[in-house]
């Protein structure tokens, strides 16, 4: 029987099996780029999975920030590194669908130089206004932007950030109106924004949730598929009227193009477990974070989805940087 089992186990491995594909990976420290700054999501995201990550794989991952060009430099790494394993990145919606769309002259290619991995976490925008403006609820907003064409400010943390291009979309599903104020980062145009120099925005949740129970800014709506329960008197914005508008902000795991499907299925398999590691999810969720922990199937299928979405919104609204 022993015999038996060892020749099945052979003939598997002559057939190019996972577990042949991935013997002795990994066998040294693993990079993992972080196309950002210190401190984001991005940054939050793959400092809190390589803990467990570590120990499930028995090697060190080691984060390395590499920003610039709105996350262009650490994408373009990733896409130029060896696809052996050994090189990932943790990148954001924009690193993997909406720069694909929005750059003429973008230095990779997000449906093309990449492997995905898992789609980690998620969380949904929050329209949010300041205090000082009339609009209270969604409806008074659009009637408000309706009744003075062109004058009401949207403050974002950069032309071409989710925040920005959903209030893009918002005016488009609204049929309304507005003039997008972009900022260098959303510290300052939350800052502006509870200082009233600014109307609305739509900024990530964890950002401004504790801006809205201190009561510095107005919540007129959540732009996720459900109410959140960090905010649960806020309705979404299907709950409000407004239709085909369910946008949230992500962060996901990528090896580059060519890396060897059994190195592919190991990681994803070891990230999901990561990140669902009790500790790793406790710390997460009180980020603001929900943890979607998806298949390299399911998070690709989920990135072109998402890369046809903004093209749309970017194409309409005549939206291109060089």
């Amino acid at each position: 029987m022993n015999k038996l089992i060892c020749a099945i186990a052979a003939g598997a491995a002559l057939l190019g099996g996972p577990a042949a594909q991935a013997a002795g990976y990994p066998e040294k420290p693993v990079t993992m780029i972080v196309p950002f700054v210190p401190g984001g999501s991005s940054d939050i995201t793959a400092r809190s999975v390589t803990p467990a990550l570590s120990k499930l794989l028995g090697q060190t991952f080691v984060v390395e920030n590499k920003p610039g060009a709105n996350s262009a430099i650490g994408a373009q790494a990733l896409a130029r590194s060896t696809p052996d394993g050994y090189t990932m990145m943790v990148g954001s919606i924009g690193t993997f669908a909406i720069n694909e769309a929005l750059y003429k002259n973008l230095s990779y290619n997000p449906s093309k130089d990449f492997e995905y991995l898992t789609q980690a976490v998620r969380n949904p925008n929050v329209l949010v206004a300041a205090t000082s403006f009339p609009a209270g609820t969604v409806a008074e907003l659009v009637d408000y932007a309706k009744k003075h064409p062109g004058s009401v400010s949207y403050a974002s943390s950069g032309t071409g950030s989710s925040d920005h291009l959903s209030a893009v979309l918002f005016r488009q599903r609204t049929d309304s109106t507005g003039v997008d104020v972009p900022y260098k980062g959303g510290g300052a145009a939350i800052a502006d924004l509870i200082g009233g120099q600014v109307n609305v925005s739509f900024q990530n949740l964890g950002a401004v949730q504790n801006h809205i129970k201190a009561g510095k800014l107005k919540a007129l709506a959540i732009t996720g598929d459900a109410r959140t329960p960090e905010l649960p008197n806020v309705p979404t914005l299907g709950e409000a009227g407004i239709k085909d508008m369910v946008v949230y902000s992500w962060q996901g795991f990528a090896v580059p193009k060519g890396t060897p499907p059994a190195v592919v299925q190991q990681l994803s398999k070891a990230l999901q477990t990561a990140l669902r590691d009790p500790k790793t999810e406790q710390t997460l969720q009180g980020l603001g974070f929900e943890v979607v922990a998806n298949t390299p199937q399911q998070f690709t299928a989920f990135q072109q989805g998402e890369v046809k979405r903004w093209k749309d919104v970017i194409q309409k609204a005549n939206i291109q940087l060089e």
